[in-house]
């Protein structure tokens, strides 16, 4: 089966950086779009960023739109996540998902598979 697997969580001040990847495995990455979404504490699952399966497309949030980059490398089936000007408010578990569609939907329903999150705080 389709497994997706994120790294690069953790703790940075505001102001700061940090890269997220996510590791696809179990299915042919090229052929999905993929996306990330965000949950904090006491919040619903949030639409961060997509990009389609070509890498040509992207679609961000108005929230981190000119912060936050997203790219692929299908050579290395992983899908990537650079945030940069952090913010408090940017704290979350951040997931990563794929849509067989290969559509950059905004909505947790557009997509198939999710991986089990890593933690991002950002500390003021």
């Amino acid at each position: 089966q389709v497994q997706l697997v994120e790294s690069g969580g953790g703790l940075v001040q505001a102001g700061g950086s940090l890269s997220l990847s996510c590791a696809v495995s179990g299915g042919t990455f090229s052929n999905y779009a993929m996306a990330w979404f965000r949950q904090a504490p006491g919040k619903e699952r949030e639409f961060v960023a997509a990009i389609t399966r070509s890498g040509g497309t992207t679609n961000y949030a108005d929230s981190v739109k000119g912060r936050f980059t997203i790219f692929r490398d299908n050579a290395k089936n992983t899908v990537y996540l650079q945030m940069n000007s952090l913010k408090p408010e940017d704290t979350a578990v951040y997931y990563c998902a794929a849509a067989m569609s290969g559509l950059v939907g905004t909505r947790i329903f557009n997509y198939d598979y999710w991986g089990q999150g890593t933690q991002v705080t950002v500390s003021s």
